[in-house]
């Protein structure tokens, strides 16, 4: 099977990364849906998509954990029945989750140069070095998307900007982690955010630090 790579970030929180290279039928097998889940499969536009939907059903088996175990509240948060934490993340040919003792987010994204042009959405650009190398801008600014998008999985509170409530300190390229921090209302959280390229893929996982 395709586990692409596993993260023992600490002793209680694991990282699992899955390359799709299965067909949805050779991914279906083994795997026990909810009924629900089965219809949102079958519902499914995009062969990847549900391959990708499969794929993290097999990650959640390499913890003991099925379908059934799995649940959404009214913000759309993945939750695990025990007193784990998951975070979910899924990007054309790779899939990803993370389990922990303590709340979490994950994301991944393909490195593409069409970032450049939203960048001002989601990010003030004069907070990061501007490289003469589109390539590089192109990288730092996707692990900084990511980085947002694993601290709001987390945070999961409707109303939050990443322009304006998420704020990503500053790192180097050749670095592996930073700080974030999600100010929203009357809320704040501290994360510690890693992140890791590969294939022309980036993926940032963050784990809470603090709670104000």
């Amino acid at each position: 099977m395709p586990l692409y790579k596993t993260i023992t970030v600490n002793p209680h929180t694991k990282v699992f990364i899955w390359k799709i290279e299965e067909s949805f039928e050779a991914l279906s097998q083994g795997i026990n849906l909810t009924e629900n889940c089965s219809n949102r499969v079958f519902n499914m536009k995009s062969d990847l998509h549900r391959r990708g939907f499969m794929s993290i059903r097999h990650l959640m088996a390499l913890e003991g954990y099925t379908d059934h175990d799995l649940y959404y509240d009214e913000n759309g948060k993945p939750h695990l029945t025990d007193d784990k934490h998951i975070s979910i993340t899924h990007s054309f040919n790779f899939s990803a989750i993370i389990i922990s003792d303590t709340e979490v987010g994950i994301d991944i994204e393909m490195q593409r140069h069409k970032i450049l042009r939203i960048a001002h959405k989601f990010t003030p650009l004069k907070a990061y070095k501007i490289f003469a190398n589109e390539d590089a801008l192109m990288r730092k600014l996707t692990i900084v998307w990511c980085a947002k998008e694993s601290l709001y999985k987390s945070f999961a509170e409707k109303g939050v900007s990443f322009l304006e409530n998420i704020v990503v300190e500053d790192f180097m390229l050749d670095e592996t982690k930073t700080i974030a921090t999600v100010t929203y209302a009357e809320k704040q959280e501290k994360y510690n955010v890693d992140f890791l390229e590969f294939e022309e893929f980036t993926c940032a996982y963050a784990l809470i630090s603090e709670k104000n």
